[in-house]
This record gives structure tokens, C-alpha cells and sequence, in this order.
């Protein structure tokens, strides 16, 4: 991923410096470095820098520190290093390190002996160098993702000189911003669309963070409005995996209602050739998962059973057209409960035509449920023992719960 803190702490040449406070961050991603030459910094940074204060060009004594660590901190710097010696800043005060680390900013200690030339050099080639790794490594997955690769044995060798390793199983999340048409609807256009910007930037830096935070190997790729991880398939298992998921979408849209952050997880992946596969399965899942609104959010390509075939089907005029066929004439738009007789249908199926059971689940007198079942029959003019009504019913169902509110209003019940 990005060139982080430690990254940098592990550069030939910069071994003199010392990690002083906020390990638990030092894998934050480093932007660029900024050399504080005033008395505060709020004003010249931009968030991801590596600060460094020296002392020289304005003095810093321990309560400018403090501010400059306070400062760090809203604008979500990378790091701060500072300066030591003889000359200028003599020691890091103990209350500088005690706020790194309650802020979680990692706080290195330069000697002045390391001279500032050398540093910035070393850190801003290995920042180039490693932007230029990543934007090559992106260009080739996202080939592989999706198709377009001119040769696979140039895409083989390529993948394998800038270290692209897929040897162990990946799955592919493809992640889309949702109710982008409820934003649009509640705000002005000039607002919703600078809401949209700024969750999209957001989505971005935060997935980027999150993926160095895990130690991924694999670049956050963007494709239009998709963002695509590949996430190593480790031994944590699958249920963790999703729970990492889970988190991140609810951490990422926290500042940013209505907009909501939906996913597709791919079947594992096991090599460059399985890539566009597994982009098409995320895909589909993807579709799936926003056509869910109950759901968390999160669709595995595994586990959507016939929706396999059904999200295959482009024309969804036929999907719906299906359901509209087999269960259309249980809408009684003129009754108290207008589907009432499509949830009976749905809970005798859930319950295998268990009548008893499926009268308990809708909480009412099993002569009720008879009744019910005697319109369903008479309406539809099929029976309920009929094996081949049941699986037709049954998908007509999944149909209705899981993309009614997307059909065309021709196709409405």
C-alpha cells in the first residue's frame, strides 16, 4: 500500500531515528513531508504529512509543541519528527510524548546530526519510487480485472516484477456509494453534489487506510464509481472477514446520511487469469446487495443460491414480468392489507406447507390461514401440492422481496 511511518523509519540511511510515541499508528499512510517553518501549522498542511520541527527558523518550547501536536491532529498528519540537540531542541518534554500517544500520532526523534538534506531526499525518493510501484501495479490489476490485457504472459511477467504475488487465495469487494438519488432528492443540486465529492474522497482515503491498518498486499483500485479491494482469504476465516467488512462500510459512511456504502464479495480467486471472474461475481453480488435495503449492506457471491442465474438475466423486464405472472393476482389493491395473501404464501412456503406452523408464524387461527389458502388456490388457479407452483411461487417471492421497489412502473403491482 501507501508508503507508511515505519516504511520510512526502515529506510537505508535514516536509522538514526527513533520512534518516540504513537506506535499503534505507525502504519498511517505518508502524503509527502512538510518542514514547520512557522509558528503553527493548521494553515500550511493538508492532512498525511510527516511534520518535521526543527526548531530553527522559530523557537518551540514545550507549549508549542503541545499546539503543534493539537494542530497535527485536526488536520490528520501522517507523523511528527523532531529535531534534537545541542542548538535548538535540547529533549522531546515528556508531556509532548504523553499527548503523541493519546492523540495516536506517531512521534519520531531526529538527532541534528542527521542533516535535514539527506533526510528529505532519502523520503521524498522513496515517496516517488513507491507512487510510481503503485500506480504500475495498479494499471496491471485493473487490466486483469477486467479483461483488457493486451498479452497474459507480458501481464504474468509484469505482475511478477512489481511484486504481485496471488499465490494464495484473494477474494475481490466491489464497494458503490447507495442512495446517491435520496441526497439529490433532500438537498440542492450544488450542495448534494459537494456532499457526494467529499464522501467519495472520504471512501477513498478511509478504504486506502484500512487496507495498510490490515497489511494487505494488494492497491485499493478504482473503476468509475466501483472501488475494488482484493483481500487476502487468511486463515481469520470467512465469518471475520465479513465482520471487517461490516465495520468499515458503518465506520466509512458515519459522517455522510443517507449515502450508504453497499459490497459484492467474490468466490476466492486463486491467480491473475481468475481476476475478471471474480470482478463479474463481485459485480453481481454488488447489484444484489443494493437491491437488498434490509439487508446489512454486504452480498457473497456464494451464498445468492439462484439469484446466480437471476442476476445473470439482463433484460430484468422478464424478472419481473415472471413474478408478476405467477404471484401478480395476490396484490388486492382494494383490501385493508393489500399483501396480505403474498406474505400467507410466503410463510406456508418458509414453512415447508406446514398449515400449523405457518399460522404461528403469522400469529393467527389456522382456520384463518385455511381460508387464506383457499383464495391463494382460487386466485391462482394452481394448488399449493403442486411441486412445480411451489418452486415458480417460491422464486416469484424472492423476486418480490428482493427487487419489487426497483421495477418499472408499468411492471408495479
Amino acid at each position: 500500500m501507501s508508503l507508511t511511518v515505519l516504511n520510512v523509519l526502515e529506510l537505508e540511511g535514516l536509522e538514526p531515528m527513533s520512534l518516540r510515541a504513537g506506535l499503534p499508528n505507525v502504519h498511517k499512510s505518508v502524503r509527502w513531508y512538510y518542514v514547520a517553518e512557522n509558528e503553527g501549522i493548521a494553515e500550511w498542511i493538508m492532512g498525511g504529512e510527516l511534520v518535521f520541527v526543527t526548531g530553527i527558523n522559530h523557537p518551540r518550547d514545550e507549549s508549542n509543541l503541545l499546539r503543534l501536536l493539537h494542530e497535527g491532529h485536526e488536520k490528520g498528519i501522517a507523523g511528527m519528527v523532531i529535531l534534537t540537540g545541542n542548538d535548538f531542541i535540547k529533549i522531546i518534554p515528556a508531556s509532548v510524548i504523553s499527548l503523541a500517544d493519546t492523540l495516536g500520532i506517531p512521534l519520531v526523534e531526529q538527532p541534528y546530526s542527521l542533516k535535514m538534506v539527506l533526510v528529505t531526499q532519502i523520503i521524498g525518493t522513496a515517496l516517488v519510487q513507491h507512487c510510481s510501484m503503485r500506480r504500475s501495479q495498479r494499471d496491471i490489476l485493473t487490466q486483469m480485472l477486467t479483461g483488457e490485457y493486451p498479452s497474459l504472459d507480458i501481464a504474468r511477467q509484469r505482475a511478477e516484477h512489481l511484486q504481485l504475488v496471488l499465490q494464495a487465495p484473494y477474494r475481490i469487494i466491489a464497494m458503490r456509494l447507495a442512495h446517491i438519488q435520496v441526497l439529490f432528492d433532500t438537498l440542492s443540486p450544488d450542495q448534494a453534489e459537494t456532499t457526494l465529492q467529499k464522501a467519495s474522497l472520504h471512501v477513498r482515503d478511509f478504504l486506502k487506510q484500512s487496507l495498510i491498518y490490515r497489511k494487505e498486499k494488494m492497491p485499493l483500485i478504482e473503476l468509475g464509481e466501483l472501488f475494488i479491494l482484493l483481500l487476502e482469504d487468511r486463515s481469520e476465516g470467512l465469518q471475520q472477514q465479513k465482520q471487517f467488512l461490516h465495520h468499515l462500510q458503518q465506520s466509512a459512511m458515519a459522517e455522510f446520511s443517507p449515502l450508504i456504502l453497499r459490497g459484492g464479495m467474490s468466490s476466492p480467486v486463486h491467480s491473475l487469469t481468475q481476476l475478471s471472474q471474480g470482478l463479474m461475481e463481485a459485480r453481481r453480488a454488488l447489484d444484489i446487495a443494493q437491491a437488498m435495503p434490509a439487508q446489512s449492506g454486504l452480498c457473497d457471491y456464494a451464498e445468492i443460491g439462484v439469484l446466480k442465474l437471476l442476476s445473470a438475466i439482463h433484460d430484468q423486464n422478464l424478472i419481473f414480468q415472471f413474478m408478476k405472472d405467477i404471484i401478480g393476482v395476490l396484490h388486492e389493491p382494494y383490501r385493508k392489507y393489500p399483501f396480505q395473501l403474498i406474505e400467507t404464501l410466503e410463510a406456508v412456503l418458509q414453512e415447508n406447507g406446514n398449515l400449523i406452523k405457518a399460522a404461528e408464524h403469522l400469529g393467527i387461527h389456522r382456520n384463518t390461514l385455511y381460508q387464506r389458502v383457499q383464495r391463494i388456490e382460487q386466485q391462482t388457479g394452481q394448488s399449493l401440492n403442486d411441486a412445480q407452483f411451489r418452486l415458480n411461487a417460491s422464486i416469484a417471492l424472492l423476486i418480490f422481496r428482493r427487487w419489487s421497489h426497483h421495477m418499472p412502473v408499468w411492471m408495479s403491482f
